[in-house]
């Protein structure tokens, strides 16, 4: 496989014209860049900060085989390579000065990379997080729901929404600013949100849906707060808004969870989802490109 296979720019409506059909093909395992795109889209170039991103299709006899896109002061993230196809990659963007601090994709994907980008640069690779993408089968609700109901939040929630959003960042060790200033450049901004409320009216748990993309919505974030936890809050608001989701005509509802947390997986299984892939990120220790 030759590198000028692969194909950059950083044009995102150009991307997704010779791409579209490749990532629609099988939507839920490739609802990240879906989802990117479609951001960048709506919100225009700043989407993601003043820098551009880039994007890369890997295409042979004039068919794309696979894409990455690249956010600004961000990772790689990747749709699924073989290792051939990674270490092709590797090597094209190092001769192109690229730089990485992580790379994120499905588990075979990621680790295959992660070890052609220490061959080509030197860097090391630390695991940092494992995910599991699911992907919603037959909804199946908590039995018996807990007292109280779903409802949609409103502008009057909007401090409560900006708490619990941070909390949740905190909680995934996800660096981000989230308040008034920052919100509407945030990737929680664009998302529709439900409470899941007492039957005093009380706010305890929440579950966010982005704008539903080629037919799939993605449940994103779901949150208690950690004194609430164990009561089937998120069970309840999770079902709520995959509900919501097919209603609204989704096609396929999916979420990702933390691998490594036995109770949200048991609990998103128990309500319907069903295991898609594994997905991992690689974060990658400074080092040089090897010399060319």
């Amino acid at each position: 496989m030759r590198p000028d296979d692969w194909h950059l720019t950083e044009d995102a409506d150009d991307f997704l014209a010779r791409t579209g059909e490749f990532l629609r093909s099988r939507p839920a395992l490739h609802i990240v860049p879906l989802t990117v795109i479609a951001r960048l889209r709506a919100r225009g170039a700043d989407a993601y900060g003043a820098q551009a991103a880039v994007f890369g299709r890997l295409e042979r006899a004039g068919k794309v085989r696979a894409t990455f896109h690249r956010l600004p002061a961000r990772g790689l993230c990747l749709t699924p390579l073989t290792p051939e196809q990674a270490d092709t990659l590797a090597a094209h963007l190092v001769a192109l000065g690229h730089s990485l601090p992580y790379v994120s994709a499905d588990h075979d994907t990621a680790t295959a990379f992660a070890e052609a980008w220490r061959r080509h640069t030197g860097a090391t690779p630390a695991l940092r997080v494992r995910l599991r993408l699911y992907r919603l089968g037959t909804l199946t609700p908590p039995e018996p729901l807990p007292a109280g109901r779903g409802r949609l939040v409103g502008e009057q929630d909007h401090e409560q929404l900006m708490r619990w959003c941070r909390e949740f960042a905190e909680d995934v060790g996800e660096a981000v600013s989230i308040d008034a200033a920052s919100w509407t450049s945030t990737r929680f901004a664009d998302k529709r949100y439900t409470f899941w409320e007492t039957p005093d009216g009380t706010p305890v748990s929440m579950a966010g849906v982005n704008p539903m993309v080629a037919g799939v919505s993605q449940v994103d974030p779901v949150y208690t707060p950690a004194h609430l936890r164990g009561r089937s809050y998120a069970g309840a608001v999770t079902a709520e808004v995959s509900r919501a989701a097919l209603t609204a005509g989704a096609e396929e509802v999916v979420l990702f969870t933390n691998a490594a947390n036995p109770t949200s997986n048991a609990l998103y299984q128990r309500i319907g989802y069903r295991p898609i892939t594994d997905w991992a990120a690689y974060d990658f220790a400074d080092a040089e490109p090897e010399a060319r």
